[in-house]
């Protein structure tokens, strides 16, 4: 297979040269520092078909991470084409303030039945650091209009992150991308990650938990009057080098917060959609969040759409003949009909094909398919929580780390494999639509990259 590092000298490679130079000259791409592209040239996708995205040459790769956790269903799903077209017949967008549409009403309810009516009053936005944001915002406000003006700081977890807008960013502890703009960020508590690979001295996850617990419960005694809201990724702290936790965590904080008096902020962008096994991750725990925000898989990856669900209590504060206790915050795009279209075909298909039920064999499948990393001496921590695998290589593997998830990403690319690994830990988030023998292949490509990638180290 040609590596996509060395493109043949054929009239198709070169109109990938020039898509490539033109996008180094014109785009400024995401989460990249520029100039490592002079040495690992951008890949010119030109369509997508299931788990594959393909080249100009037809070369495929298996979208081992689902284009950044966010495809579902696998690209060019043709049930998400057809709504996505029969709603583009009707009316493309239109403002959600003094408006409404058929389909962002349904897509609100159905919402509100997956949470067994605990949530509702979906607010929208189209990223998720846009939903984190509302969700900051209307806690702070909610605690403004109760009088309780000094409950205006965050809680949040070591190694969190929940997305790169300001408000966002205060509440992200990795610090890669804090670094450049803590001179911006309003100051946050910071308490212990449950992080299962902290366990000491024979601890077992929910020992772990409960001693997290125990640093939340010590702030929240000093500090709830000046608090507003604990915010949490159930389960997995994603970019948090996939770190995983017993839901006896969210159980300990729901309690915690309802002592205290502080609102649960539950950001399920990632882990939301099914990622854990159940549609809601806080499910797990059996509890229900005061904020609970998705995006990413909500729309099956297809376009930018997030929300903000809460509780009645917390919407009827905002409830007033008075302008200015609204809730006044917008996005030109809101409730977006054809994301919402898209949205609404991804729960369909949640529902008609019985996705959950059938991810509880994916994710055996998945378990088989890297059970060579429980062998590995160079691997350690593997861990695995619905649809999301990972594990972490030792430090006395990689003699220049900082270059490792370069590596394997070009080793992956050889592969034939979309990888992305997070500093030293390897993850998959596959679309949930792999079959097993494409399941067993993807472990064993990224056995042979991984391979490839530490021996050029």
């Amino acid at each position: 297979m040609k590596s996509k590092f060395n493109p043949v000298g054929n009239a198709k490679a070169s109109n990938t040269e020039d898509l490539v130079r033109r996008s180094l000259a014109a785009v400024w791409h995401p989460c990249t520092q520029m100039k490592h592209h002079e040495a690992f040239p951008l890949i010119a996708i030109t369509h997508g078909k299931g788990p594959w995205l393909f080249d100009e040459h037809g070369v495929a790769l298996l979208d081992c991470i689902s284009s950044w956790w966010t495809n579902l269903f696998g690209h060019s799903n043709p049930r998400i084409n057809l709504a996505i077209g029969q709603q583009l017949q009707k009316i493309e967008h239109v403002m959600l303030a003094g408006f409404t549409h058929p389909p962002v009403v349904e897509l609100s309810e159905k919402l509100s039945a997956l949470t067994q009516g605990n949530l509702g009053h979906a607010f929208y936005a189209s990223d998720g650091a846009s939903a984190v944001e509302i969700a900051l915002k209307m806690s702070h406000h909610y605690w403004q209009l109760s009088g309780q003006h000094e409950k205006k700081k965050f809680v949040c977890l070591q190694n969190g992150y929940h997305g790169e807008t300001l408000g966002a960013l205060a509440v992200t502890d990795v610090a890669i991308f804090r670094q450049a703009y803590g001179a911006l960020l309003q100051d946050v508590f910071m308490v212990k990650s449950p992080d299962a690979r902290n366990s000491q001295n024979g601890e077992n996850p929910e020992d772990l938990a409960h001693r997290a617990a125990q640093d939340l419960e010590n702030l929240l005694e000093r500090e709830h009057n000046n608090i507003a809201a604990l915010i949490v990724e159930p389960l997995v702290q994603c970019a948090g080098q996939m770190a995983m936790h017993s839901p006896e965590y969210l159980r300990l904080a729901r309690r915690l917060c309802d002592r205290y008096q502080i609102h649960l902020i539950a950001d399920e962008i990632a882990v939301g959609c099914g990622r854990t096994g159940h549609f809601f991750a806080c499910q797990h725990a059996g509890i229900w969040p005061d904020f609970l925000t998705l995006s990413k898989g909500i729309t099956g990856g297809y376009l930018p759409l997030s929300l903000s669900l809460t509780t009645d209590k917390i919407f009827q504060a905002f409830y007033s003949n008075e302008f200015a206790q609204g809730f006044l915050h917008s996005h030109s795009y809101t409730g977006n009909p054809l994301a919402c279209a898209a949205a609404l075909a991804s729960l369909e298909i949640f529902e008609g094909e019985k996705v959950l039920e059938k991810n509880i064999e994916r994710a055996a499948d998945l378990s088989n398919a890297f059970a060579w990393t429980k062998s590995d001496s160079r691997i350690e921590h593997s861990r695995q929580t619905g649809m999301i695998l990972a594990f972490d290589i030792k430090k006395e593997f990689l003699k220049n780390p900082s270059e490792f998830p370069r590596a394997l990403f070009k080793s992956g690319i050889e592969e034939n494999i979309l990888i992305r690994p997070i500093g030293s830990t390897v993850y998959v988030m596959p679309p949930y639509i792999l079959h097993s023998q494409e399941t067993m292949d993807m472990g064993s490509s990224i056995q042979k990259a991984l391979n490839k990638a530490i021996a050029s180290l």
